[in-house]
């Protein structure tokens, strides 16, 4: 697991050019490979960092600390849904010491579900179908293993994982009318299908399958960054981490879908403090950031609330990972 996320991170950075590039759904702001990178990296870092990590055996451990340092470093929508989907990912895996076929379609499955149910509003056509289609396809070949644990059965629903997230990125081009005028792939199911071959290759022992990229619209190098011929985004992305009760949770979920659009809430870890209260990871697209910021203050403390604007400064060969993005990790 803990090789996994490094060469997530790596890859990431890697290809976060070009996913920039294409960056067009839900705003063109030109940052999803940005943000999926210092997301990843957040999660990798954590267990590189934790000296109790060195002999933790737990895999649903190791991957609930990667995934509680994502959600408290997520960015934007990607990472968010990111960050969701590892730590919904550690739930089936607590208490074992090593993933098999099953293991790996029943953290899958947990995973896209809690993705899909994070956001007020999913769209399909983005990581979240991606995800699914990962999913199913894992589940479907470990349902004909006959409960074979086996390194040669988790092999097999692997390989369909990605092969059913390569499919599922191809299709986002026809979901989305957005991404059709463009004629482009979704950014966040790249990144997602690059992560999930990270999975396989870790876990695998073999290299990362290059070709899977070859064809995709709008991906390669020598394309144009897409997203530059966009009109600007209005408003700012508002994020924070507060912890709240289950009504106050479901009170803000409501006030911002009213106020905001792309609203994603999840629970960072699973337990509630002495006063009941869960801890929430938040994020929104609002036209201006004070009544969203003063939305959440007015049901709790929250934790490094964070503005960005939407509309960034287009600019594709500026970026905080560039010294990373020069080529293909193949």
């Amino acid at each position: 697991m803990k090789r996994w996320l490094g060469k997530a991170e790596t890859a990431l950075g890697n290809h976060s050019d070009r996913l920039n590039a294409i960056n067009i759904f839900p705003v063109a702001d030109g940052d999803t490979g940005t943000n999926l990178y210092l997301t990843v990296r957040a999660a990798a870092r954590s267990l590189a960092c934790d000296d109790a990590m060195a002999a933790q055996a737990d895999v649903g451990e190791v991957l609930a600390v990667a995934g509680r340092a994502a959600m408290e470093e997520a960015r934007g929508n990607s990472g968010t849904l990111f960050s969701v989907f590892l730590s919904a990912a550690a739930e089936p895996l607590a208490g074992h010491t090593r993933l098999t076929s099953t293991l790996l379609a029943a953290a899958l499955n947990r995973a896209q579900i809690r993705a899909w149910s994070a956001l007020s509003d999913p769209v399909p056509g983005t990581m979240l179908s991606v995800m699914e289609a990962a999913a199913r396809a894992a589940a479907a070949v470990d349902a004909g293993q006959n409960g074979d644990d086996s390194n040669h059965a988790l092999g097999l629903a692997l390989d369909a994982a990605v092969e059913g997230a390569l499919a599922a990125v191809v299709h986002t081009e026809d979901q989305l009318a957005a991404l059709a005028s463009a004629h482009v792939v979704d950014a966040g199911g790249v990144g997602m299908l690059l992560i999930l071959d990270c999975l396989r290759s870790a876990v695998l022992g073999e290299e990362l399958q290059g070709e899977l990229l070859d064809g995709l619209h709008g991906y390669d190098v020598q394309d144009p960054h897409i997203h530059t011929d966009m009109p600007d985004d209005d408003g700012v992305e508002v994020m924070c981490t507060i912890s709240l009760s289950p009504l106050n949770a479901a009170t803000l979920r409501q006030r911002l879908d009213e106020i905001g659009e792309s609203v994603i809430m999840s629970q960072v870890g699973s337990g509630a403090d002495h006063d009941g209260n869960y801890r929430w990871r938040v994020h929104v697209h609002v036209p201006e950031a004070e009544p969203a910021v003063e939305t959440i203050r007015s049901l709790g403390d929250p934790d490094h609330i964070s503005v960005s604007e939407l509309a960034l400064p287009r600019d594709p060969v500026a970026g905080p990972v560039d010294s990373l993005a020069n080529g293909h990790d193949r």
